[in-house]
């Protein structure tokens, strides 16, 4: 271990200091294979996708045993409010009503979560772009439920994941984000986002090294 991760670590589970886990976007339109036919996703691909879940699966759980805050922000698009960038940036046309296709409209069953779920109490943030930050509440609340650090996890790497741990990190927040707990729809889109993300925003970590940073911190 390098010196330099080793003063990272060592922040994190200083005596006091309480992490939480952000869980982004784990709904049934981004992680339901069933509803992905249309990204095209190889074999592989769908493989560490299921892997990804199972993993953000048991972070969960073990969050939960260390008392450490699962948070969850969940896309809720709202067809009275198109996000109208996102039309021009797709198809072209800015003043376009949200298209029928649209991923996780509030009230649909694409919004649901998919094999995770939150409990009661648990902190939720629905959001209406790709940051769990803008125009949301989420930064107070963190602060308001005495978190120190955070580990971001869900889907996908290159965007939702990516927006929310680098708005976090700007925000002053320590990041830590777990390799194999999250995913994309292309290996080499995942592989080049963990880049950027260990580059800039991040340290990249794994499920085993988060828990166990967890359990240091607990003691």
């Amino acid at each position: 271990m390098s010196d330099l991760r080793r003063r990272q670590l060592a922040h994190l589970t200083r005596p006091g200091n309480r992490p939480a886990l952000v869980v982004v976007d784990v709904q049934r339109d981004f992680a339901d294979p069933d509803r992905l036919t249309e990204y095209g996703l190889t074999d592989a691909a769908l493989a560490a996708l299921d892997q990804a879940v199972s993993r953000i699966g048991n972070l969960v759980d073990a969050a939960r045993a260390a008392e450490a805050p699962v948070v969850w922000v969940e896309l809720g698009s709202d067809p009275a409010r198109p996000w109208r960038s996102s039309n021009w940036l797709r198809g072209g046309d800015y003043d376009a009503p949200m298209s029928p296709d649209e991923p996780c409209v509030l009230g649909t069953p694409g919004a649901e979560w998919y094999r995770v779920r939150p409990t009661d109490g648990e902190l939720r943030v629905v959001k209406r772009g790709y940051s769990g930050f803008l125009g949301t509440d989420l930064d107070a609340r963190l602060h308001t439920a005495g978190c120190d650090w955070l580990t971001v996890v869900g889907l996908t790497s290159e965007c939702c994941v990516d927006a929310t741990a680098q708005d976090a990190m700007q925000l002053d927040w320590p990041v830590v984000v777990p390799r194999d707990a999250t995913a994309a729809y292309d290996l080499d889109v995942n592989a080049a986002a963990l880049v950027q993300l260990g580059l800039n925003v991040a340290v990249l970590s794994d499920t085993d090294e988060v828990v166990e940073l967890w359990k240091k911190g607990v003691r």
